[in-house]
């Protein structure tokens, strides 16, 4: 039991990498082709590597939550839409921040800030916080003054984006909760990245491929380099396949909260992918507001008194 609980631990871990090293994709992905043709191509991957997935895992181990009847199949079918929906407003609002400026790096920390906000719109869902929570919160803010406040005291428009981005993950985040009880988790998933994708098509052929003919062909050049297709795929078949199977395998049999602490190394991971891989470099200050907003991450998932029985 101990040895399965330790491999599961470094499933997370790698998970976590995984995730932390996508925005290094997602910032040269999206200068590539466009911030929404990065988000529609990876998701339609993202989904396509999910069907294999979910044929090994029926011949390997059905779910109990299989679909059976057309109940189950309509019930898994809402869910999807609904988180993929979401999912793409989340998304876009990530992407869009990288693509206008925002640092690999702290765009990690900044996308992280949901596993703060969670719990804050629990309070909405009648779910009180601990009050870890809210001291948590307050840390947050001091980090993000530290990480992304200038001179001129106020925030860049890409730094805004990307906050918006960590609200709709959040809202993500509730609205699988809701469904994952219900429906099985591969195959909502699966669901999910393909509407995603289907929804990102739109704005990008309106704003990236100017709706035009000549746009299109202008759209299709940048698809044959490698420098694209790299970004695109490590995002497509390792960041939305990969470790989303492999969340699933680890989770199984951890505490929730360890396993929560274990995955928000993702924002850790994303500042050295940036500072290996983009050369981006942050200072003192800087530094300092990641260590206190990853300080609030990790005080706000341990669980303490009242806050412990009614969030968990």
């Amino acid at each position: 039991m101990k040895s399965r609980q330790v491999r599961n631990s470094l499933l997370l871990v790698l998970t976590a990498f995984i995730w932390g090293v996508a925005f290094v994709a997602q910032r040269q992905g999206g200068d590539a082709v466009g911030p929404f043709s990065f988000n529609g191509i990876r998701s339609l991957i993202g989904g396509a590597v999910l069907i294999p997935v979910i044929f090994i895992i029926d011949r390997i181990k059905p779910s109990d939550r299989k679909p059976s009847n057309r109940s189950d199949r309509k019930r898994l079918v809402i869910g999807g839409i609904c988180c993929g929906t979401v999912l793409f407003l989340a998304s876009s609002a990530q992407q869009l921040g990288l693509y206008m400026g925002t640092p690999a790096g702290k765009a990690g920390f900044l996308t992280a800030c949901y596993i703060l906000l969670v719990p804050i719109l629990s309070l909405f869902l009648k779910k009180k916080c601990g009050w870890n929570i809210w001291l948590g919160i307050v840390i947050a803010v001091v980090g993000l003054y530290l990480l992304c406040m200038s001179s001129s005291l106020s925030f860049q428009s890409s730094d805004l984006m990307v906050l918006v981005c960590a609200l709709l993950f959040a809202v993500h985040i509730l609205v699988i909760d809701h469904f994952s009880p219900l429906v099985d988790g591969v195959r909502m998933s699966c669901i999910q990245f393909w509407v995603c994708g289907i929804l990102s098509i739109f704005p990008a052929f309106f704003s990236e491929m100017h709706h035009s003919v000549a746009g299109i062909a202008a759209w299709v050049q940048p698809l044959g380099t490698l420098s694209a297709w790299i970004p695109i795929l490590y995002a497509g078949v390792l960041s939305c396949g990969v470790a989303y199977t492999l969340q699933i395998v680890g989770q199984n049999g951890l505490n929730p909260t360890v396993a929560s602490m274990i995955m928000s190394l993702e924002s850790v991971f994303s500042v050295i992918a940036g500072w290996i891989i983009l050369g981006e470099r942050m200072g003192v200050r800087q530094l300092a507001g990641c260590g206190l907003i990853f300080a609030a991450i990790l005080l706000a998932q341990i669980p303490v008194g009242r806050g412990k029985k009614e969030m968990a």
